[in-house]
């Protein structure tokens, strides 16, 4: 990060620079003409006295302008060329004058590129016009270039990294930015450049990203899988979106990351077989389940939608080929979260955990109303990351916001506006913006008020809980199938249990748990888990370990022979190497960390086998 100097620190204007920017003419003749005594060799064919040229040139004048006013008077009446060397001088004064002006801004620090653009706007006459709108040009320019130092600082004021587990939807202040985001997040130049055109300058990025999908889809949304013959191949390069790029020819495709014959593409809009007051619910799946893949046991299955090329394809295929539901939880809450679905549960007649949450920013947070600037449009957040936007951020916007009376310009709009987009700020006061406290995020994600507060959490591991978490409406408007087949209760393994997320909606939907055997590594987690059972008065029971790698087949067997068959298994696996915010380890479902998907699929098959050996 570039530090800008702040005014006390800058030395504007010394008296010897002030000097400097007047002219000053030459103590001797022999600036101008050489040894004194002699004549210039461009007044020689004058014919003009030397003695002439030597009072014009202790007056100030050049020898090339003498010369000049010579030739155009005709050589004899000295009168009338002083006359003509004094237009000159007043017509050079007044062509210097601008020149004089960029050199002064210049001096105070401010780059030539934005010096020239301020004169151009508001001419060269008024220096503190100019002056201001350098210092909004600055400070836009410092807002942009926050990208890499403004992340959230835990209570022993130590970094920790950017969200590992959430997808790259972040806005740009300008269409280059965003040409430049796009290309990181691995799309092909000219495919971004095209979506930027035809969306426009005021489209979020998120938005452009579905633009891209849409483009990118051969088939109607109920035609996920395309065949490819076994000759025709697809790029495996490590520098493209692989989620959703055509099939391109020369070179086989990568066996870690996609599937042989099958990509998974992304709807858009992403509303899976339907969500509440929109139109297209669907009662009955596009693609059948198989039949060695009917439930009970259910399973529910969740990852982040935008996984790297292949990545969908083989999850599918590791769940009994049954086609993913990709939803955005934007359609259920006040923020976006983009995730697929696979699960075996029925999709006719669901329903919406009661009373549903605020759909904008301002019904969920009413106090901002009053503060919410005109030009800030935003009515939903992004999806919501484990870290949040720092201190510093939020005084720099504060600081530029106050020195306009009125509504700030174009650039900083733009400026503020990205930043608040990144890191889902909202307006607390005049020019005052702040990241979400954890007990907003827990109102956006549909936990309980103070759900991750207290018990020795600390604010950093409450905002990463938080970030990794379920997004409880949205999962239990699926699960809200499951009330009337198990009216006496259910029995329920919950792999990365994380907060707690499936158990939330499960108590939201009203729906008694029976037994829950939770899977979770971090005992922070556990513990919130654990208060949340207290909590709330749950008379089944609370069963936990720690590593599902730990969870071994003969575990599995003996539990259900404890307490009984599994009703469903949940969970989602981690998703750190396969989040577009991964630049370093985005290495797919054969990653350190997202691996751990396989052994969701082994606990799942040793579930259903058990759980058939027992019905005989």
């Amino acid at each position: 990060m570039v530090e800008h100097s702040t005014d006390d620190e800058v030395d504007w204007n010394t008296d010897d620079e002030i000097d400097n920017l007047h002219w000053s003419p030459p103590s001797s003749p022999e600036t101008s003409l050489g040894p004194a005594g002699t004549t210039s060799p461009n007044l020689t064919h004058m014919r003009i006295s030397d003695e002439t040229v030597a009072r014009f040139i202790e007056m100030g004048f050049s020898s090339d302008m003498i010369a000049r006013a010579i030739d155009e008077t005709g050589r004899s009446n000295s009168e009338l060329i002083l006359e003509t060397l004094c237009k000159y001088t007043t017509s050079s004064e007044a062509s210097s004058s601008k020149s004089k002006v960029i050199d002064h801004l210049i001096g105070m620090g401010f780059h030539e590129e934005l010096v020239l653009k301020a004169i151009q706007e508001y001419g060269d006459e008024n220096i503190e016009e100019e002056t201001n709108a350098l210092l909004s040009y600055t400070e836009a320019e410092k807002l942009c270039e926050t990208d890499d130092e403004d992340i959230n600082m835990n209570d022993d004021d130590n970094l920790f990294s950017l969200s590992s587990d959430e997808e790259d939807e972040l806005n740009s202040c300008d269409e280059d930015k965003r040409l430049k985001d796009l290309i990181k997040m691995d799309f092909p130049r000219q495919e971004a450049a095209i979506a930027l055109e035809r969306c426009g300058e005021n489209a979020s990025l998120g938005e452009i990203v579905d633009f891209i999908c849409a483009a990118q889809m051969a088939r109607e949304f109920d035609e996920f899988f395309e065949v490819h013959d076994e000759k025709e191949t697809i790029s495996n390069s490590k520098k493209r979106r692989a989620f959703n790029e055509l099939p391109r020819s020369g070179r086989k495709p990568n066996s870690a990351m996609a599937n042989d014959h099958e990509l998974i593409r992304l709807p858009n809009p992403m509303i899976g077989f339907g969500v509440p007051n929109e139109p297209g619910i669907m009662t009955h799946r596009p693609v059948p389940i198989p039949d060695d893949a009917r439930g009970p046991p259910y399973f529910y299955y969740e990852n982040i939608a935008m996984a790297p090329k292949g990545v969908w394809s083989k999850i599918s295929s590791q769940l009994y080929g049954i086609m993913p539901e990709f939803v955005d939880s934007k359609f259920f809450c006040a923020a976006a979260r983009k995730r697929g679905y696979i699960h075996n549960l029925p999709i006719k007649d669901r329903f919406q955990i009661q009373p549903p949450p605020h759909s904008t920013i301002q019904e969920a947070f009413p106090f901002t109303v009053r503060w919410w600037p005109s030009w800030d449009l935003r009515t939903k957040l992004n999806c919501l990351l484990t870290c949040i936007g720092s201190a510093q951020l939020t005084n720099r916007i504060r600081v530029v916001l106050e020195k306009h009376d009125g509504e700030p310009p174009l650039n900083v709009q733009k400026a503020v506006i990205y930043q608040c987009k990144k890191w889902n700020m909202i307006w607390v006061g005049e020019n005052r913006v702040a990241p979400l406290e954890a007990v907003e995020m827990e109102e956006l994600l549909g936990f309980p008020r103070d759900h991750t507060r207290g018990g020795g959490i600390s604010r950093t591991d409450r905002y990463k809980s938080l970030g990794n978490s379920f997004q409880v409406d949205t999962v239990g408007y699926h699960l809200s199938v499951l009330k009337p087949l198990f009216p006496k209760g259910i029995n329920v393994l919950s792999l990365f249990s994380g907060i707690g997320g499936a158990e939330v909606a499960l108590r939201n939907l009203q729906i008694p748990m029976n037994v829950v055997v939770s899977v979770e590594i971090s005992e922070v987690n556990r513990n919130i888990l654990k208060n949340f059972w207290r909590q709330t008065d749950q008379r089944g029971t609370l069963r936990d370990f720690g590593d599902v790698r730990e969870l071994s087949n003969r575990i599995i067997e003996q539990l259900m022979e404890e307490y009984g068959a599994f009703d469903l298994v949940i969970g989602g696996s981690p998703c750190n190497n396969l989040a577009g915010g991964n630049r370093h380890t985005r290495s797919g479902l054969e990653g350190e960390h997202s691996s751990l998907f396989y052994e969701y699929c082994r606990i799942l098959k040793t579930v259903r086998r058990k759980a058939s050996e027992m019905r005989r």
